[in-house]
């Protein structure tokens, strides 16, 4: 899938969004709870998309590895290009 960056953090934005619901609805509504609200639905958030989002973090994993080896490729055979018109260049005018 093309789009498994983003898959992955919209599922990990909803499951945070869950949590914060979840923790809401359980009692934490003050003014003065909103720091902890904010830290148990992080951390609950952390612990559910470890566990159930394992596949989708794996192959978003993959897809940057990919792309990042498409880009050193891409600089190997620029360099390459670049050391070849040097060494043509110098060739036309020897020392």
């Amino acid at each position: 899938m093309k789009n498994t960056v983003l898959r992955y953090t919209v599922m990990r934005l909803m499951i945070f969004l869950l949590s914060l619901i979840v923790f809401w609805l359980l009692g934490l509504r003050s003014q003065d709870q909103q720091p902890l609200l904010l830290g148990a639905a992080a951390v609950a958030s952390v612990v559910v998309s470890y566990v159930f989002l394992r596949r989708d973090r794996d192959a978003m994993t993959r897809r940057l590895e990919a792309k990042m080896s498409e880009r050193a490729e891409r600089r190997r055979e620029a360099v390459g290009e670049d050391e070849e018109a040097e060494d043509a260049e110098l060739g036309d005018h020897p020392r």
